[in-house]
């Protein structure tokens, strides 16, 4: 089995990270996509949004009938910072046969040297870098959308419109739940 690695805040989630994964799912031969929702990200200290539990919850709601797409709460679940290095143990632990294939944007690539025992992360999973807008390059070619999560909190914040930037089942969770209605505020967290 080939499992694709794909974490992020996803801060909402919106349709750029889905159709990149969908995309990787397919160019690399991955049976599952795990779209692993960082519940702490030691590199976005600062940062606010949504609490991990609504991210995850959105995310679910996103992939929810994609089959090869999957939410999954492992960083979530973890109490401290949210390393890659430990998701990838726990997986190979969970699956010791399976091929793990870490899913970077190339603005995440670019972070690497800066993660935690990075050579046991290339050791664990092979490393696939796809370009993202704003960050060229990669290994991986997917089709870009210039949509950004920040983009996505902002235009909340500002009472418009974002149908048609993330899935109308994300759309309907950040209205019922409020996020995002004040800068830097979990309004239901």
């Amino acid at each position: 089995m080939r499992i694709g690695v794909f974490g992020g805040s996803f801060d909402p989630v919106h349709h750029g990270h889905l159709l990149a994964a969908l995309t990787l799912a397919e160019h690399l031969g991955l049976d599952q996509v795990r779209l692993v929702v960082a519940a702490h990200q030691p590199l976005k200290e600062g940062r606010h949004g949504a609490s991990a539990e609504h991210r995850l919850a959105m995310v679910e709601s996103a992939v929810r009938g994609v089959g090869v797409l999957q939410a999954d709460r492992i960083e979530v679940d973890r109490v401290g910072p949210s390393y890659t290095v430990d998701t990838l143990r726990a997986f190979h632990r969970a699956a010791p046969s399976a091929d793990l294939v870490l899913l970077l944007g190339a603005d995440a690539a670019e972070e690497l040297p800066r993660w935690r025992e990075v050579e046991e992360v290339r050791r664990l999973a092979r490393v696939e870098v796809f370009a993202r807008a704003g960050a060229p390059g990669g290994t991986v070619s997917v089709p870009r959308i210039d949509i950004s999560s920040t983009d996505i909190r902002a235009r909340v914040r500002r009472k418009q419109s974002i149908q048609f930037w993330v899935p109308p089942a994300v759309a309907e969770y950040i209205a019922r739940h409020r996020l995002y209605v004040a800068e830097g505020e979990d309004r239901d967290g």
